[in-house]
């Protein structure tokens, strides 16, 4: 199976003219990529998931089988379930913020939150204790050999745990050169069975994991999305053009209420 898909988490700018949005990218692979809009740069297409254009990734041409437009499900209103808050942590007596570490440790390994938290909920479903039957531990299931490779001393530790964590995913998209899919994967099973199978390993429970991952990571760009776009005013079509001039002037302008995206561990 191909599996060539590169998260570019760097903004590079080219001159390649963007195309239209709101879409789906269906892949070779069977995986989907919901994006804002496209751009064809060389023999890549680049995927914008978020709105702001932060964040980005960039697909083989010849590994997008087709795009279509996104179905009504992708385009609902946000619900609980979708929104960026995670839950109140307490470790040691005191409560942990925990969009504040996923969001610090993003930015040191240049990362975007959305992407750590959906690990985060397919490791551990945010449950700093938990632990796998073959040992892995905290909130990203780091395995003991590897949290001491990464300096973590306590995987329990929530911000120890996703620093390091963090830092292991930031290890894989660089050693596969970018590919989300080849990364997430070898979080999952390891690196030596990606290198053995050239890519995604044929085991159900990671393709399960991957497209758990890649899932969750739309539907929160989704949720961005949708909370960025400002709300239909419906009595504003019904009033007449002199009552609009009158009321303008007590309209917020848009830019100063718009907020700008933020762009397993087994061995």
């Amino acid at each position: 199976m191909s599996c060539l898909r590169k998260l570019v988490v760097i903004l590079l700018l080219g001159g390649a003219l963007p195309l239209f949005g709101g879409e789906l990218a269906v892949l070779r692979n069977g995986f989907s990529i919901r994006h804002e809009r496209r751009a064809v740069i060389g023999s890549n297409t680049r995927l914008y998931v978020s709105a702001d254009g932060s964040s980005f990734v960039d697909v083989p041409t010849a590994d997008i089988e087709h795009f279509e437009q996104a179905p009504a499900e992708f385009n609902a209103s946000p619900s609980p379930s979708n929104t960026k808050s995670n839950p109140a942590l307490v470790t040691n007596g005191r409560p942990v913020d925990l969009n504040e570490v996923v969001k610090e440790a993003s930015g040191r390994y240049r990362l975007d939150p959305d992407l750590v938290n959906s690990v985060i909920k397919a490791e551990s479903g945010f449950n700093v204790r938990a632990t796998s039957r073959k040992g892995a531990q905290g909130l990203m299931q780091l395995m003991p050999g590897t949290a001491s490779q990464l300096g973590v001393p306590n995987a329990y530790d929530p911000q120890a745990n996703v620093e390091g964590g963090t830092k292991y995913l930031r290890e894989l998209l660089e050693r596969y050169n970018f590919d989300l899919i080849k990364a997430l994967a070898a979080y999952n099973a390891g690196p030596r069975r990606v290198e053995q199978y050239g890519g995604l390993p044929p085991y159900y429970e990671t393709h399960a994991y991957v497209a758990r991952i890649v899932r969750d990571f739309n539907k929160k760009k989704i949720a961005e999305k949708a909370a960025a776009r400002p709300p239909k005013s419906s009595s504003a079509k019904s009033q007449p053009a002199k009552r609009l001039a009158s009321t303008s002037a007590k309209t917020p302008d848009a830019a100063s209420t718009q907020r700008a995206g933020v762009p397993s561990t087994r061995n």
